[in-house]
């Protein structure tokens, strides 16, 4: 399932107490689990402080990103390069500020075409 809006993947968890069936997830044919039943149980057994059990941690999909220490491992060693850096930076700077410059003129624009003349 992803997110409508930034199509980031999310995963659905049982809610502790919600005893539908659907809300429960059936169990894949390589997990020990599927001989069992796929109903949800019907009662929720009591822990005693009122509250109900906390739902158990899933594995880590394959469709989920890695940690981001495994993803900057990558970049450990690395020395930093100042003159690029800086180069860099001017560049994003220069880029920004046309890109302002650019919006300001394009309001100005459609600001100006919205004015009607006024006749005589």
């Amino acid at each position: 399932m992803q997110c409508p809006h930034c199509h980031s993947h999310l995963a659905l968890v049982p809610v502790p107490g919600n005893t539908a069936p659907a809300a429960v997830p059936a169990a894949g044919p390589d997990t020990p689990s599927a001989t069992l039943p796929t109903t949800a149980p019907t009662t929720v057994p009591a822990t005693g402080s009122g509250t109900p059990p906390v739902p158990p941690v899933t594995a880590k999909e394959e469709w989920q990103p890695p940690p981001v220490g495994e993803v900057l491992a990558a970049y450990a060693g690395r020395v930093k390069d100042s003159t690029t850096a800086m180069r860099g930076a001017a560049r994003v700077r220069d880029s920004l500020n046309r890109a302002r410059t650019a919006a300001a003129q394009r309001r100005a624009a459609q600001q100006t075409a919205r004015r009607t003349p006024k006749s005589a």
